[in-house]
């Protein structure tokens, strides 16, 4: 069976960080996407508005480097919960469980272009990631460009190999 779900919108609010009664972190989060295609009669696209959990790692990164308006790329599976309101009527849920975060904007635009990924190895922007270690905690800043693994081509340069 496959659950997987990619979704990228903004968050409509500033990421609520808990912590369980063990100290898990959790972090709950709201993104506002678009839709691809507008209604019949020409008016304004129209928004849908999910809820997504981000656990561990992954919640304390959304909690430290997401806030209200950012724009986020949200990788993980859908899940839905049955449960009751004050008065007893059965009531189901859907929301979004993060195993990756991503940011959607880029630094020039106000984002920090990086991502973090649980699975340790993944790469979520142009410039910097943030990658689960076995310990549990994230590595740095990292160039995917090596220091002498490339060199500067002069504009003026005709042989170039393509």
């Amino acid at each position: 069976m496959l659950n997987h779900i990619v979704i990228m919108g903004r968050l409509t609010r500033d990421p609520e960080l808990r912590r369980t009664q063990s100290g898990t972190a959790v972090a709950s989060f709201t993104l506002a996407v678009d839709r691809d295609f507008q209604s019949r009669d020409g008016g304004e696209k129209q928004t849908d508005f999910i809820d997504c959990v981000a656990w561990r790692q992954t919640g304390e990164f959304v909690s430290k480097y997401f806030q209200k308006g950012s724009m986020a790329v949200v990788s993980g599976r859908l899940q839905l919960r049955d449960w009751q309101d004050r008065d007893g009527n059965k009531r189901r849920s859907a929301e979004v469980v993060a195993d990756n975060v991503y940011f959607g904007e880029s630094k020039r635009s106000g984002g920090d272009n990086g991502s973090y990924n649980r699975d340790n190895g993944g790469y979520g922007g142009n410039t910097q990631s943030y990658n689960a270690q076995p310990s549990g905690g994230y590595q740095g800043y990292q160039s995917p460009v090596r220091g002498s693994d490339f060199e500067e081509l002069s504009d003026d340069d005709g042989d170039l190999p393509f």
